[in-house]
């Protein structure tokens, strides 16, 4: 390591693996209340149930307001702990693995085309789903249960969430929704992935900017921005589909058919500006924080072997 500075030793698969759930964890806390907005507009509309007496959200701004009157403040953090379940399995796998599943990909060679990162980034949001997704259920599940019958919440708690799916719909309703979520993370990791490797590297060999705070956020910026245009269908029909109970929809497609046909195409925008706000500043928060964890660990690493 002599001759070496931290910054100049390539973190380990370990390293990434460890920091990418970390930066996850840290940029839920930041952003989940954007997500639970989300969530709310997107399945808003999804039954018939829209009584007078039932609840309009109307933007994103005028979603948390009006659920931290009727609900309290809490209730923006309603599936948090599910939440960060879900990003330290999911994110550690599609994230952290994405630069060592593209080495397979590319056989360790100094040349890596966009055929070969968005391989890598299908395979590993298609790994990190297949792992993680009953969190991502137990999540979206809490984040949109104010919509139940009255003032009945359908969970007691994270575990009783686990319990209740899998006593009331069997094992398979925690894997509810996944093939609609493995299109939709294969699209949002590729995308995302993808977006921020290629404008990084844009960046550094094209502009004065080096591999520091300003290039890493303009990179997650703009990979936020184009998340949200590719991946909302996708992750609007998976959110509708995952809080169903069994009954309204035969399937994926079933799902997808009903939106259309009851709500018309910008039903598959719904809860766009959330969705953006929150892909944004995620991304942001997330790269930024992920991309110092790596550099301080490795710090911490190559001190610890100097010492």
């Amino acid at each position: 390591m002599v001759g070496f500075r931290p910054a100049d030793v390539p973190p380990s698969a370990a390293v990434k693996f460890v920091g990418a759930g970390t930066a996850a964890c840290i940029a839920d806390l930041f952003t989940f209340p954007l997500d639970t907005a989300k969530v709310r507009l997107q399945i808003q509309g999804e039954t018939k149930a829209s009584v007078k007496s039932a609840v309009k959200y109307r933007g994103v701004f005028g979603t948390l307001i009006t659920m931290v009157r009727t609900e309290g403040p809490r209730s923006l953090y309603s599936g948090l702990v599910a939440g960060l379940q879900r990003q330290m399995s999911f994110a550690s796998v599609r994230i952290g693995l994405y630069d060592s599943v593209k080495q397979f990909y590319t056989k360790g060679s100094d040349h890596v085309g966009i055929g070969s990162r968005l391989l890598a980034g299908g395979t590993t949001g298609a790994m990190a789903v297949a792992l993680a997704q009953p969190t991502d259920v137990v999540k979206v599940r809490f984040q949109a249960q104010a919509r139940a019958p009255g003032d009945a919440r359908r969970y007691c708690g994270t575990i009783d969430a686990y319990k209740t799916i899998a006593k009331e719909e069997g094992i398979r309703g925690l894997w509810k929704g996944t093939a609609p979520n493995i299109a939709r993370n294969a699209i949002v990791n590729c995308t995302e992935l993808v977006t921020y490797d290629f404008i990084k590297d844009t960046l550094l060999r094209s502009t004065p900017l080096t591999d520091n705070l300003p290039c890493h956020f303009v990179s997650a910026f703009g990979a936020g921005l184009c998340t949200t245009v590719i991946a909302s269908p996708v992750d609007v029909v998976k959110t509708r589909y995952m809080n169903a109970r069994s009954g309204p929809y035969g399937g994926v497609l079933s799902c997808a058919a009903a939106m259309m046909t009851k709500e018309g195409p910008l039903a598959f925008y719904k809860g766009f500006m959330p969705s953006f706000l929150r892909l944004g500043s995620w991304n942001v928060v997330m790269f930024v924080t992920y991309e110092q964890l790596k550099r301080a660990m490795m710090t911490a690493n190559c001190t610890n072997i100097l010492l």
